[in-house]
């Protein structure tokens, strides 16, 4: 049950006349943009990682058959970071190319299992704008509390990066064509077959509960009964405590971002220490080749955690990236999460979507929910390899 009028909640995307609603009430949009249906804006820009577990779940739920994905085209560390010393990143590289857990030869005297990230920079000697690129652009990681963690995690997170490369070339992110929204409506088609059904424009007037467990959804006057309701914080205030807040720039452009070779979409991260900020910066471009704007356009969204009092501001260093814009769109949202695991009532919660133009986080929060309901761990045997043939 959806109480909007289109696919994906929060993470819907929209048409032109759609994202004007929403943000320019009774505006119409400017007849220079094109055609309204060329447009499947996203509210929320995630790429996916090519052989992360986000794109593993897709594909061994099938869900594939009604999607097609094309590669994102670069991915770059904001030009705000200066070019790293060379010679020592190689070779930090092929000792995490060449690293076996099973043979000690390849370790150069450190414990992946044990030693903590900074161990592992100060061997190879490399400076503070090279480890920024390497835990937050490549590990992807939110701050830089990983350093004093035990290495593995980060190398883990340097080899998806690195495979999920190695599988398409030039950049280790994928996006569905007409964008994110497709995803949900993917997963309604799928859901229809196992006897799903999905409805839009469906009210929740309240969340029926006996004896302290859920026992339906009520709408219209109407009870639909359930065992457990699964469900994002907008529909369960009382349950959901706020632990932030995000800005997202969605901004139009009629080229390409500079400095990106004209690619027709890029990932762009800058780190928090770029910037002299607790978090990091993303800008998230894709356009008309993948049938999400008109010929000629590129949508770039910029999003970071709100840490001042002037949330539009702090995107100013990715905005600067990205030359003249034409139309820009400003969304300042709440962050919620579940004050209960929703074991004792049956009611399961997820988290808000973060800034980050991934879907990594969303795939953990996605596998804790499952974990929560089933009361066992998600485990996906087998490899993606079938999406490849999409691309």
């Amino acid at each position: 049950m959806d109480r909007n009028d289109y696919y994906g909640g929060a993470s819907a995307s929209l048409n032109l006349t759609q994202l004007y609603r929403k943000f320019r009430a009774g505006m119409e949009p400017p007849s220079m943009l094109g055609r309204d249906r060329d447009y499947n804006v996203d509210l929320i820009p995630k790429f996916a990682m090519a052989s992360g577990e986000f794109t593993n779940i897709l594909y061994h739920t099938d869900v594939t058959r009604y999607l097609e994905f094309r590669q994102i085209a670069g991915s770059y560390v904001s030009p705000l970071m200066g070019w790293f010393e060379k010679g020592r990143a190689k070779s930090f590289f092929e000792f995490i190319q060449n690293y076996d857990f099973t043979n000690p030869a390849t370790h150069q005297g450190l414990d992946l299992n044990t030693v903590p990230m900074t161990a592992v920079y100060k061997k190879f000697g490399l400076e503070p704008g090279t480890q920024d690129f390497i835990g937050h652009a490549l590990a992807l990681h939110l701050d830089d509390s990983y350093l004093t963690q035990p290495a593995k995690e980060t190398y883990e997170k340097i080899c998806l990066y690195m495979n999920s490369v190695a599988r398409y070339g030039k950049s280790p992110y994928i996006y569905p064509m007409y964008g994110l929204g497709e995803l949900p409506q993917s997963f309604a088609r799928l859901s229809a077959i196992y006897g799903g059904t999905y409805m839009l424009e469906k009210k929740i007037e309240e969340i029926v509960y006996e004896n302290g467990k859920v026992v339906g959804v009520k709408s219209d006057g109407e009870v639909a009964k359930a065992k457990l309701v699964i469900g994002d914080p907008s529909y369960f205030p009382s349950k959901v405590k706020k632990v932030g807040q995000v800005v997202r720039v969605i901004c139009f452009l009629n080229h390409p971002i500079p400095n990106t070779s004209d690619s027709d979409s890029v990932q762009i991260v800058i780190p928090q220490n770029q910037v002299k900020r607790q978090h990091d910066i993303y800008v998230a471009s894709v356009s008309n080749a993948h049938s999400v704007c008109a010929s000629g356009f590129h949508v770039a969204i910029v999003s970071t955690i709100v840490e001042t009092s002037t949330p539009e501001k702090e995107c100013d260093a990715g905005i600067a990236l990205l030359g003249q814009c034409i139309e820009k769109f400003v969304a300042i949202e709440d962050l919620y999460e579940p004050v209960e695991d929703g074991t004792v009532d049956q009611v399961f919660i997820s988290k808000s979507y973060d800034a980050t133009s991934h879907f990594e986080t969303v795939t953990e929060d996605v596998k804790s929910i499952y974990k929560r309901v089933t009361g066992v761990e998600l485990k996906l045997e087998g490899k993606v390899e079938k999406l490849a043939e999409q691309q």
